[in-house]
C-alpha cells in the first residue's frame, strides 16, 4: 500500500487526507499539495485502526505532542493508558511512549490500541534493553526493533541518525554536553565500536521498512542543546545540515518527513532556529521540544517551555512537544500530562493567534463575551481546560445561585469592573450618560478556525477505539478495580 506521500504525489485525495481537510476547515486539494511538498505530514500507519487522521504542517493549526511512558522504575500498564487518555482528553494531537521499563511491547501495543490519535517511539530505546551493553547492538537488531514497532501499528518513530562521528567532537566544550538519551545512547555506540552511527549508516534499509508501512520519519536532533549556555553551537547546526541530507533521502523513498528542534534556547534566538531549519530541511515540518527559554526554573518548566514554543510557533514551527511541571526532576503522572497539557494548547493556540490562522482568535471573543454577560456556565463550556475553570470558581462561591452572579470572589459586588462598566452603560441608554451598549456575539459554530482552535479540545473521534479496560480510570476519579 502507497505511503500518503506517494498518493499525494501521484495526484490522489486520500481518505485520510479528506478526513484532515474537515477537521482543518480547508480544501481537500490543499492537504493534498503539502504532503505532495514534503511541507507537512499525517502521520498513519497502515496498522493503526483507531486513528483519527491529523496533519502537522506551518499551514495548518500548530499542534501538540505529549510524551508519556514507563521508566525502569516508575509506572505499568495501567498507569501508561491513564496517562494516554488524560492527554487525549486534554487536547495532545499526538502521543509519544518513550518507555524505558516495563513489558514494553504490551505498553506499545495498548497504545497504538485505545489512542485515536498518532502513537511514536523512540526505537532506540527498546534496542538497549535488548542488550546488556550498548555497544553490543547490532545493525540487525536495530532494523528487527524498528520493522517490529513498525508492525504493530506505530505512525512515526523518532531516529537519531544525523549523530555522526565527525559531529561527537563539538560538544566537547559544552557544559551540558549530549543531552538527547537517544544522542547519548549513540555517542556511546560510537566511541565504544569505532564505527559510524548505525541509524546513518542503514539509513536506506529503514526508509524501505517506514514506506511499506507509512511510518513518518521524525528525525531526531541527538545533539540538542540542554541548556542556553550550549544553544546554537556548531554541534547542534552540523546535525541540522545532517538531517536535511536525510530529509531529502527520506523523501525520495516516499517516506514523510518532520524534523525534531532544539530543547534549551534564548529567546532572541528561537526564531532564528526556525528559519535556519526551514531552509536547510527544504520546509519539511518543524517539531520542536519548548525550547526552554531559561534554565532557573525546575517545577516550572512547563512554563519555561512554553514561552519558547509561542516563539518557535510563531516563527514557523508546526508541532509543539509539551514539557510538563517534572520535566528534569521525575517521571510525569496524569495530573503532570494535564498541567503540560494545558501550558502547550495555550502556546500553540496564542501563536495561531499571532499568525492570523483564520478563525483561530474566535474561540477568545467567544469566552470573553461570555465572560462580560457573567455567563458562568458558558465560560466554563469554553475553557481550555472547563473542570479546572469550575473547580476554581466553585472553591469560593460554590452554590448554583453563584452561577448567575455579576461578580466573582476575585472583586466582589462592589469592585467587580465589568459590573460597574455595564451598569454605566445601561445608564447611558437611559440617556444618562455617553457610553453605548455592547452587542457582540460570535458564532463558533460558523467559525472558520480548525478544530485545533475551537472548543472543546480532545475533540477526536474515537469511535474505531476499543471500549478501555475496567481497571483504567482516564480522569482520575477512584474506582475499585474488579476482583
Amino acid at each position: 500500500m502507497p505511503t500518503q506521500l506517494q498518493r499525494a504525489r501521484e495526484g490522489t485525495v486520500t481518505a485520510a487526507m479528506e478526513r484532515v481537510a474537515e477537521r482543518e476547515q480547508c480544501d481537500p486539494e490543499f492537504v493534498r499539495e503539502q504532503v505532495a511538498e514534503g511541507q507537512a505530514v499525517i502521520p498513519t500507519n497502515h496498522g493503526h485502526d483507531s486513528l483519527d487522521p491529523m496533519v502537522v504542517g506551518r499551514e495548518f493549526g500548530t499542534k501538540v505532542n505529549a510524551n508519556i511512558g514507563a521508566s525502569e522504575t516508575t509506572s505499568n500498564l495501567e498507569d501508561e493508558l491513564e496517562k494516554l487518555h488524560t492527554a487525549v482528553h486534554y487536547g495532545a494531537d499526538t502521543v509519544m511512549d518513550l518507555s524505558t521499563g516495563g513489558d514494553l511491547d504490551e505498553i506499545r501495543e495498548a497504545n497504538v490500541e485505545y489512542s485515536p490519535v498518532p502513537v511514536g517511539t523512540v526505537p532506540i530505546y527498546e534496542a538497549v534493553t535488548r542488550v546488556d551493553d550498548v555497544a553490543e547492538i547490532t545493525h540487525e537488531l536495530l532494523l528487527e526493533v524498528i520493522e517490529g514497532q513498525a508492525e504493530q501499528g506505530v505512525d512515526y518513530m523518532t531516529v537519531h541518525a544525523g549523530v555522526t562521528m565527525e559531529h561527537l567532537p563539538l560538544t566537547d566544550g559544552r557544559k551540558t554536553g549530549i543531552v538527547s538519551r537517544g544522542g547519548s545512547i549513540l555517542a556511546q555506540w560510537i566511541e565504544e565500536n569505532g564505527m559510524e552511527n548505525p541509524l546513518y549508516t542503514k539509513f536506506e534499509e529503514i526508509c524501505e521498512i517506514f514506506a511499506e508501512h507509512d511510518v513518518t520519519f521524525s528525525l531526531g536532533d541527538g545533539l540538542r542543546p540542554g541548556c542556553l549556555a550550549d544553544a546554537s553551537d556548531e554541534a547542534q547546526f552540523a546535525e541540522l545540515d545532517t538531517l536535511g541530507e536525510l530529509t531529502r533521502t527520506a523523501w525520495d523513498h516516499g517516506v514523510q518527513v518532520m524534523v525534531e528542534g532544539p530543547g534549551h534556547v534564548p529567546m532572541d534566538e528561537v526564531a532564528d532556529n526556525v528559519e535556519r531549519q526551514q531552509d536547510v530541511c527544504d520546509g519539511a515540518p518543524f517539531y520542536v521540544l519548548g525550547p526552554l527559554v531559561t534554565d532557573v526554573a525546575p517545577g516550572y518548566d512547563h512554563i519555561t517551555s512554553a514561552i519558547g514554543a509561542t516563539e518557535a510557533a510563531r516563527a514557523g514551527a508546526a508541532m509543539l512537544c509539551y514539557v510538563t511541571p517534572k520535566e528534569h526532576l521525575g517521571l510525569p503522572d496524569a495530573e503532570d500530562v494535564r498541567d503540560g497539557l494545558a501550558a502547550y494548547r495555550i502556546a500553540a493556540h496564542a501563536a495561531d493567534v499571532a499568525n492570523g490562522r483564520e478563525g483561530a482568535r474566535d474561540w477568545d471573543d467567544a469566552l470573553s463575551e461570555a465572560r462580560y454577560e457573567f455567563d458562568w456556565r458558558r465560560q466554563f463550556d469554553l475553557a481550555l481546560d472547563p473542570e479546572r475553570a469550575r473547580e476554581f470558581h466553585d472553591q469560593t462561591l460554590p452554590g448554583d445561585n453563584y452561577k448567575e452572579a455579576r461578580f466573582c470572589s476575585m472583586c466582589g459586588v462592589d469592585f467587580c469592573s465589568m459590573r460597574i462598566d455595564q451598569d454605566a452603560r445601561e445608564a447611558a441608554e437611559a440617556g444618562e450618560g455617553q457610553l453605548e451598549a455592547i452587542d457582540d456575539e460570535t458564532d463558533l459554530e460558523d467559525s472558520p478556525a480548525a478544530e485545533v482552535n475551537r472548543p472543546p479540545v480532545g475533540e477526536h473521534d474515537g469511535s474505531d477505539v476499543p471500549d478501555l479496560p475496567k481497571f483504567v480510570d482516564p480522569y482520575g476519579h477512584e474506582e475499585p478495580a474488579d476482583d
